[in-house]
């Protein structure tokens, strides 16, 4: 079984604490040995309503800017643009805590015999277990997706009664609190103008005298308790009170029923994924906390391999849930009323890592939450793209929030002037089509990749024959001029042309199977491609990040953007492009040998990167430094502090070491790391819709299962060699098993 298991308490570490959720409420559990404590989020609770903070300023001044940049006075640019570009506010609107769940349980001695706790990954159910003289207190935990329920039951297993208060409040911050003679509510309004909150609880129990006070609910003399919490703000609930009422009405549902139900729709998801390595047995009595501590190099642990594995797609499923919001910088699991950076959705990179693996592993569904954000986004960006730039189109910088802001973040020149938010999201929406095929869904998106691609129509200028991105920054990255001088903000940084370069191809392909194009936007389109500038290679034989061939300010930096070409897109390819294969090697190589890879989502690129490269070896190594350097003892992502991309980065490079597909052809376990000798992998998705099932022996294949989904499905399998095109019709499948001499 799949779990994370540990023998002593949280306390109040957050980096200790277990994870659940359902998309819309999560929890952190801590605690110690006579409480447990529910560090709660409400995936819609983000201080503050919707707010244009367009600068009026920038468009007079977009002329000046270009000039300043496109004649190398990079100091004066900048000024200009930390001045008449910044956003008014500078910041969009920020992610808060809903507050903290804490159950108390007075039988329990502080010096506990025994004490346990386990997040059962494979049925999203949390369990701790507290030994005393006499007492046994076991209490599970889950948050239940289509009840939109979080439900914690404590059960005496030795027959003897025991008190518990279970109590709500939001810190410094708790607005109100009342109860109804059975429930208990807590109300506050985030802004005003009618932006609130409501936070309900209830309980019940088998036996015993039950009290309820405006914050507290308390039992004596029970032998089990049952606590129902949910929560809803008026983002989506005209009357958030009224509907945290109607879903506490679950009270009357038997907990064994809440809990199947929970159960049976979640292993759905998860059992569509499962990876197996060989495990050594004798590993599993230790904690996670002490495999994690040992697990190098020299002292290898397959086994919380496949757990990290798991826990990943655990947290996308938990954190992304169809009809939640997306999953944020610290999916749905924040403590502060001020996180780090928002705990926003940043998209130079975070927002978008957190669905690399959506697709290959089996949760196409769990994407569905980033298209709705980019709906909200498109409107805005609008407003943004003709307030800001002149430009017709949408637009989008590198933060948004709930609200779908897409004006400039902060005052930070090395980010916030960078205009490639939108149009790298609109990649997501081909990556999604190629898997899905979704006709319907591609439609229902077009109009706002349109929209992007209609922005770079208006903005990109002709200089030299080429078209030029200007202002344009490689996030987050400084280069040092020759004299000396350092500069961020640039024309044509290789990222921005790479993402354009994929948006405007991309688009070109939807709007012939939507069929809804006009051959004028169509040719202005080409044109544009056409003169988008090649990706170079520089002085050390690295691909080079701007337009001239700088030097770094800081060699090992977190971000890679460059190589964007490499991984998420295809553009640099070990056999369609050689040379720049091996000059995103060298790019790597120099970036490791300066400290890069420090934190934990940076660590995860790197792994996507190596993979697509087919360096199995180099994986494994970036594994080992992700979970030794960048975990946190509950398995989360460090960057520091918690940020979840990483999680979701890594499991999406496990998905690329074995299976790696496009519109035309598979490669088989084109990065399997040679520790990996042995092993299986059932469920794995390819472009059209097909899954995989592998399995090896010696490093090398044996078997490989292709089922067919809904629509026919054609490709070429490669593995080591070999090559074969196959044909599989809709619901039917194609085995084959392999060895290095035959094939059939």
């Amino acid at each position: 079984m799949s779990k994370l298991m540990y023998n002593s308490p949280a306390g109040r570490d957050w980096n200790r604490g277990l994870p659940v959720g359902n998309g819309k409420i999560g929890a952190m559990i801590l605690g110690d040995t006579r409480n447990t404590v529910l560090m709660l989020n409400e995936d819609s609770l983000w201080y503050g309503g919707p707010v244009d903070r367009v600068n009026q300023d920038a468009k007079e001044h977009l002329d000046e800017v270009r000039e300043l940049i496109l004649s190398g006075r990079i100091p004066q640019a900048e000024e200009m643009l930390l001045q008449t570009f910044s956003g008014v506010p500078t910041s969009c609107r920020t992610y808060s805590v809903l507050g903290n769940l804490t159950v108390n349980y007075s039988v329990v001695p502080k010096q506990c015999g025994g004490y346990t706790r386990e997040l059962d990954l494979e049925n999203a159910v949390a369990t701790c277990r507290r030994e005393a003289e006499n007492t046994s207190i076991a209490e599970t935990v889950f948050c239940d997706e289509s009840t939109n329920l979080l439900v914690l039951r404590a059960v005496s297993e030795s027959g003897k009664p025991f008190d518990v208060c279970a109590e709500f409040d939001r810190m410094n911050w708790y607005d109100s609190g009342f109860h109804d003679g059975s429930n208990v509510y807590a109300m506050g309004d985030m802004v005003g103008d009618g932006y609130s909150f409501c936070a309900g609880m209830t309980a019940f129990t088998d036996n015993g005298e039950e009290t309820v006070t405006a914050r507290r609910i308390t039992a004596k003399g029970v032998t089990s308790f049952c606590l129902l919490f949910t929560a809803a703000t008026t983002y989506r609930e005209a009357d958030p009170l009224s509907y945290v009422r109607s879903l506490l009405g679950f009270a009357a549902c038997p907990f064994d029923k809440l809990l199947r139900i929970h159960t049976d729709d979640y292993k759905k998801v998860f059992d569509r994924v499962r990876l197996s390595l060989p495990d050594n047995p004798e590993l599993a009595q230790l904690s996670t906390e002490e495999r994690l501590a040992r697990m190098d190099a020299e002292h290898p642990d397959n086994g919380l391999l496949t757990t990290y594995f798991d826990f990943g797609r655990y947290l996308l499923i938990s954190s992304s849930a169809p009809g939640s919001l997306p999953a944020n910088l610290q999916g749905i699991w924040n403590p502060h009323m001020d996180p780090p950076w928002g705990s926003k959705f940043t998209i130079n990179i975070n927002l978008q890592m957190n669905y690399w693996p959506a697709e290959t592993l089996g949760l196409t569904e769990y994407a569905g939450p980033l298209f709705e954000l980019m709906k909200r986004m498109c409107e805005r960006g609008r407003k943004t793209a003709e307030d800001m730039y002149g430009c017709r189109g949408t637009v989008a910088h590198h933060n948004t929030d709930l609200w779908g802001d897409t004006a400039p973040q902060d005052e930070w020149i090395p980010g916030t002037y960078w205009v490639m938010g939108m149009a790298w999201l609109c990649t997501h929406v081909w990556k999604h089509y190629l898997y899905t095929l979704d006709e319907a869904f591609l439609a229902e998106m077009y109009p706002i990749v349109k929209e992007s691609v209609r922005f770079f129509h208006d903005f990109c200028i002709e200089r030299d024959g080429a078209a030029v991105i200007v202002p344009s920054v490689s996030p987050e990255n400084t280069y040092i001029l020759p004299d000396g001088t350092k500069g961020c903000v640039c024309y044509n940084s290789t990222m921005d042309v790479e993402i354009l370069r994929d948006l405007l191809t991309q688009f070109l392909q939807m709007s012939e199977i939507v069929g809804q194009e006009d051959e004028h936007f169509r040719a202005v389109t080409e044109n544009l491609l056409a003169k988008l500038l090649p990706i170079r290679i520089g002085q050390y034989g690295q691909i080079m990040e701007w337009p001239e061939d700088y030097e770094e300010a800081e060699p090992g930096h977190r971000h890679i953007s460059h190589l964007y070409a490499l991984y998420p897109s295809e553009q640099i390819t070990t056999d369609g492009t050689p040379e720049l294969a091996e000059a995103a090697r060298v790019t790597l190589e120099r970036r490791l040998s300066h400290g890069g890879g420090h934190t934990g989502w940076s660590r995860a690129w790197i792994l996507n990167m190596f993979a697509r490269l087919g360096d199995g070896a180099a994986c494994y190594d970036n594994l080992l430094a992700l979970l030794g350097s960048s975990t946190l003892p509950n398995l989360l992502d460090n960057h520091p502090p918690f940020q979840i991309d990483g999680n979701f980065g890594a499991i999406a490079a496990y998905g690329e070491m074995l299976l790696q597909s496009n519109e035309s052809r598979v490669l088989i376990l084109p990065a399997l790391p040679p520790q990996w000798t042995d092993g299986s992998v059932r469920g794995l998705v390819a472009c059209g819709g097909a899954t995989y099932d592998l399995e090896w022996h010696a490093g090398c294949l044996t078997s490989c299962t292709v089922k067919a989904g809904d629509h026919d499905y054609r490709t070429e399998v490669c593995y080591d060699g070999y090559r074969k095109e196959v044909t599989v019709p809709a619901g039917e499948q194609w085995r084959m098993s392999y060895s290095r001499t035959e094939s059939n």
